[in-house]
């Protein structure tokens, strides 16, 4: 398989996720990608909000960096893959970490304090925290290239020329 980097093991090792991105930008050494729509988004009923829709401000947020060591050109297709565990992670840290200290805020002032309110106020500031938490863990993570997809392969085909539009 294509070497990867130091940090991501061929595919065979461990679950990817693998998705197609397109090179929009060269600068030096490192290229500039974007997350291709799927054909399943188009009849989605959420696509008009989730950013995937070309020219989305949300699209451009997507774009992401990787070295260029395959040496890829402007317009050229290549598949990207992210680790399952990674992407279990931060699924967890994004939904479950903010749900977990807002539920035991709510909980533990509910029994110190009692009422309602005190409940609901310690639960909201719960979740305000968690977010907090979230919002570093992810800024450590990025920093050290965690959640960054990494270079598999080129893709072969143009967008939508063939059912998945993965080599073979």
């Amino acid at each position: 398989m294509t070497d990867m980097g130091d940090s991501f093991p061929d595919a065979g090792d461990r679950e990817v996720t693998e998705g197609i991105a397109r090179v929009i930008s060269v600068d030096g050494n490192m290229v500039w990608l974007e997350p291709e729509q799927t054909t399943a988004c188009g009849g989605c009923k959420a696509s008009g909000v989730c950013g995937t829709q070309p020219g989305s401000r949300r699209l451009i947020v997507r774009r992401f960096a990787l070295r260029n060591d395959q040496n890829l050109a402007v317009g050229e297709r290549v598949v990207v893959g992210i680790a399952d565990a990674t992407l279990l992670r931060g699924a967890l840290a994004a939904y479950g970490l903010p749900m977990l200290v807002m539920m035991v805020a709510g909980v533990t002032a509910q029994k110190q304090i009692g009422g309602d309110l005190a409940a609901a106020l310690a639960a909201v500031a719960g979740l305000i925290v968690g977010l907090v938490f979230v919002r570093l863990w992810a800024k450590r993570s990025a920093a050290r290239g965690e959640l960054t997809p990494h270079f598999i392969r080129r893709a072969q085909g143009q967008s939508g020329s063939d059912c998945h539009g993965l080599d073979g």
